[in-house]
C-alpha cells in the first residue's frame, strides 16, 4: 500500500485493508449504528476514494458531515466527526473491518466509549 507523508498524520493511498490473505476495499456504503447513553444513533458510511485518497460523509438522522483525518492502518479505521445535534460534541471513531461488517467505539468528550456497529450495503438505487 503505497502512502505519504503529510505533517500531520499519515494518508494512506487507495484505502483497502488487508484480511485473512486477501486484498479487500473498505469503500462503499456502511450502515451503522451508534449505541449511546441516549439511544441509539443510525447513520449511513460513504467511503470511496478520489485521487487516490480515502474519504467519507455521514448521513445521519439530523445532519450530514464530512469524515476528517479519515485514515487506514491494516484493518482498522480512524476519523472524527464534529456533531452539533443533539449537542456540540467532537466524536473519535477506531473501528476494525471484517470483511462486510464493521465494530468499534465512538467516544466523545467526558461521555464514556459507545459501541459502533455496522454492515456494507449495495449502492442505494436513485428513485
Amino acid at each position: 500500500m503505497a502512502s505519504i507523508e503529510t505533517p500531520r498524520h499519515l494518508v494512506f493511498v487507495v484505502g483497502r485493508t488487508v484480511q485473512r490473505g486477501t486484498v479487500v476495499s473498505v469503500e462503499g456504503f456502511w450502515k451503522v449504528a451508534v449505541s449511546t447513553p441516549l439511544g441509539t444513533r443510525h447513520t449511513v458510511l460513504e467511503l470511496s476514494t478520489k485521487d487516490g485518497v480515502l474519504q467519507g460523509i455521514s448521513r445521519g438522522e439530523k445532519e450530514e458531515l464530512v469524515l476528517n483525518d479519515l485514515r487506514q492502518s491494516g484493518d482498522r479505521l480512524y476519523w472524527y466527526q464534529s456533531i452539533t445535534k443533539p449537542i456540540r460534541m467532537k466524536l473519535v471513531f477506531d473501528v476494525t473491518i471484517d470483511g462486510d461488517d464493521m465494530s468499534g467505539t465512538a467516544k466523545g468528550g467526558p461521555m464514556p466509549p459507545a459501541e459502533v456497529r455496522g454492515h456494507r450495503e449495495p449502492a442505494p438505487q436513485a428513485a
